[in-house]
């Protein structure tokens, strides 16, 4: 059977990126069960509530959702279950040092199927205040208030 190529996202975390500033993002391979493979492949994730954790010089992402494989016998997985993160040591070691800065976490933000090899993407974030969450959202009705007004004017309507 040949690979699969390119990137298809299983799940995507877009409240992190509005609740967090992201600092730095890394690609981390997934220590998966054979049904967990099985179910995001049938696009099945949640990312809500997750987070990734430093414990004893390994990653480990905790909460994240995939629900049991429809068809998994006695076999099937916790859909809850920590799961190992996949990094290269220098990676680890200076994301230990960024993650005990006050404030710092890693948060998932999306889950997808690289070259077939199942994969996460980590931010490096800082919690936002809520006055940054008004600005951000005042900045993006700004902008597509400007495009919507460049775009009439584009047509002749303005």
């Amino acid at each position: 059977m040949p690979r699969e190529k390119g990137r298809k996202v299983v799940a995507s975390n877009r409240k992190a990126r509005h609740d967090y500033t992201i600092l730095d993002t890394y690609e981390a391979g997934m220590a998966l069960t054979g049904t967990e493979v099985k179910s995001l492949r049938a696009g099945r994730a949640n990312l809500v509530d997750a987070f990734a954790e430093v414990r004893h010089g390994e990653v480990f992402l905790l909460n994240m959702h995939i629900p049991e494989y429809t068809q998994g016998t006695w076999t099937n997985h916790e859909p809850r279950r920590v799961r190992k993160l996949l990094l290269k040591r220098a990676e680890i070691d200076k994301l230990v040092g960024k993650v005990k800065e006050a404030g710092n976490t890693l948060v998932p933000l999306a889950v997808y199927f690289n070259d077939g090899w199942a994969k996460v993407e980590l931010g490096l974030a800082r919690g936002k205040r809520t006055y940054d969450k008004r600005q951000d959202l005042a900045k993006r009705d700004a902008d597509r208030e400007i495009a919507r007004v460049a775009g009439r004017r584009g047509k002749g309507m303005g």
